[in-house]
């Protein structure tokens, strides 16, 4: 199934599936905010770690199945596989866009 993302949403998609951290930080605004289930990390350096760290060391691609606007945000769901256990796991992506990036990015299993 193809979604019609949002270019931001869609490029960091595009980004997460090819494991390109410098693209996939490229679709956040400067001062983005990145909700990891409970954890915060404010800014591209700090969201950089967390990739660099939690995302493409396990290989964790999402792919999106559904898509639906709620409230001011464009909520993505679907699975994210890769090298961690009970992979795959289904997640809810939450993101706040701004000026045609990605403002906040809330994650939840």
């Amino acid at each position: 199934m193809s979604l019609d993302l949002p270019p931001p949403i869609a490029a960091y998609v595009a980004a997460n599936a090819r494991l390109d951290v410098e693209a996939m930080l490229q679709a956040f605004a400067p001062d983005a905010v990145f909700r990891d289930n409970g954890a915060v990390f404010q800014g591209r350096s700090e969201i950089r770690g967390l990739l660099e760290k939690e995302v493409v060391p396990v290989k964790a691609i999402f792919t999106p199945q559904s898509l639906r606007h709620e409230g001011g945000e464009v909520v993505v769901e679907g699975p994210a596989h890769g090298d961690f256990p009970g992979s795959p796991i289904p997640f809810t992506y939450r993101f706040t866009l701004e000026s045609d990036a990605i403002k906040t990015l809330e994650v939840t299993a």
